[in-house]
């Protein structure tokens, strides 16, 4: 029997342990450290419309208890991640997520048509992104623009939705509820705190954007926070993440509400953090005797 094993949008997920979007690529890199198979799934590289180069300057910069990233985005685009999607994904058995942001609405809604072309298990929609038409506001910061927003795509795409959260807003059940309201089939939060580092030396911003995402372990608390109070506003499953490191800090999430969990800034530290947390949850399960699944929302 596999204790670990837990229902997501009725998905059956070997484990809840996700790869997070941008931190682990297409999952080649980590497949050379471990059987990337045996997670329960993966989020793939965040991507957009079109290709993205990325930030210029300073792209990752670590902080007490975390980093910081700029990257900008980089990545394919979709029409290339549809042509060579089987090239990524070939030897995967796992979960599958695909990560999408834009830039304006038609972005998000051209992206989801031209991902109906392929099959994967869910859409990830990243309303993190600069509204570019509504003077670079983020589509996830106000109700009316992550309902709208989600609202369009639900009604393109051919896959379940998910929409990833970002914590840099007052209220975020409210967000979380009006994503629901618009037809969202599940929630991801958080993603990265907005951040800043300075060089005291040279006198100027370290980043070329001036402000970066913040993650890590610093972030854990919020983050546990906000997932708690999302599950409770919501009745979509939610998929919680920030500062996970551990088996126990995993632990946490699910007690909170979160019926799967994305880890991200862990394997940068630890290329193998994934596959400890999951030998870390096995334990657990079996000195409790107890299946993870019973221990999910029961705060």
């Amino acid at each position: 029997m596999n204790r670990l094993s837990v229902d997501f949008l009725g998905i059956n997920f070997k484990n809840p342990i996700v790869a997070a979007s941008g931190t682990f690529s297409f999952g080649k890199e980590f497949a050379e450290f471990y059987d990337i198979n045996m997670l329960g799934g993966i989020s793939f590289k965040g991507l957009t419309l079109n290709k993205k180069e990325g930030n210029e300057g300073i792209r990752v910069w670590e902080c007490e208890s975390g980093m910081m990233n700029s990257i900008g985005l980089e990545n394919p685009g979709v029409e290339e991640f549809v042509e060579k999607y089987t090239d990524y994904t070939q030897n995967i058995d796992t979960v599958k997520i695909v990560n999408m942001g834009g830039n304006n609405l038609q972005e998000y809604i051209k992206g989801a048509e031209l991902l109906n072309k392929v099959d994967f298990d869910i859409l990830e929609l990243n309303i993190s992104c600069p509204n570019v038409k509504s003077g670079g506001m983020l589509f996830g910061v106000c109700e009316e623009s992550a309902y709208e927003v989600t609202k369009a795509v639900k009604n393109i795409t051919r896959h379940k939705l998910m929409v990833k959260l970002t914590p840099n807003v007052t209220d975020i059940a409210s967000i979380a509820k009006a994503c629901e309201e618009a037809g969202a089939d599940a929630l991801s939060l958080v993603n990265t705190f907005q951040a800043m580092a300075i060089d005291v030396l040279h006198k100027k911003p370290i980043f070329d954007n001036i402000y970066a995402g913040l993650s890590g372990a610093c972030i854990k608390p919020i983050a546990l926070r906000m997932v708690h109070q999302t599950a409770k506003a919501v009745k979509i499953p939610v998929m919680g993440m920030g500062g996970i490191y551990t088996g126990t800090d995993v632990l946490e999430f699910l007690m909170a509400g979160a019926s799967c969990v994305q880890v991200g800034t862990a394997n940068f530290i630890n290329p193998l953090a994934l596959k400890n947390i999951i030998k870390e949850l096995e334990a657990y399960c079996e000195k409790e005797n107890i299946n993870i699944k019973d221990i999910i929302n029961i705060i």
